[in-house]
């Protein structure tokens, strides 16, 4: 069986530093807090979440007995092999396999980290992408030198 993209977690429970899905994007928690019961018996939970492939900003209440979805979060490094004149890029396993279905970002916010990554590779280092993947999106997000280069 393949496993769930999220899991259910109780609001109460959820803590700065983590994540949680906001209007459907996967958010790092970067504010969290408790408003007392109010005449209605529940407590209060107000998130503040950074989306982590955008960094946009995403706010939500809710009581803190209800639950909320928690994304699998994922960070995975391979070695690039090659950059196609596309901008996808052939990523290197651990097992030896090749990875060829993620493109260097081309959103506006990343086109400093797309250059970069490019210009080292074609400076001829050897270097590890960082793929972030969550709710089915994977995206290259850091980059560094290989140590054995």
């Amino acid at each position: 069986a393949g496993s769930s993209l999220t899991v259910p977690c109780q609001a109460g429970s959820l803590k700065k530093g983590g994540y949680v899905v906001i209007d459907g994007h996967a958010c790092r928690i970067v504010d969290f807090d408790t408003m007392k019961t109010g005449k209605h018996g529940h407590a209060k939970a107000v998130i503040v979440g950074q989306d982590i492939f955008t960094e946009k900003r995403y706010e939500d209440s809710c009581p803190t007995s209800h639950n909320l979805d928690v994304p699998q979060v994922s960070k995975k490094e391979y070695s690039l092999i090659d950059i196609a004149s596309d901008g996808y890029v052939t990523l290197l396993n651990d097992d030896g396999s090749t990875k060829e279905d993620i493109a260097l970002p081309k959103e506006a916010y990343l086109a400093d980290l797309s250059a970069k990554i490019r210009a080292e590779f074609t400076a001829g280092k050897e270097l590890l992408v960082t793929v972030v993947s969550a709710l089915g999106i994977e995206k290259i997000l850091s980059f560094r030198e290989s140590k054995n280069s």
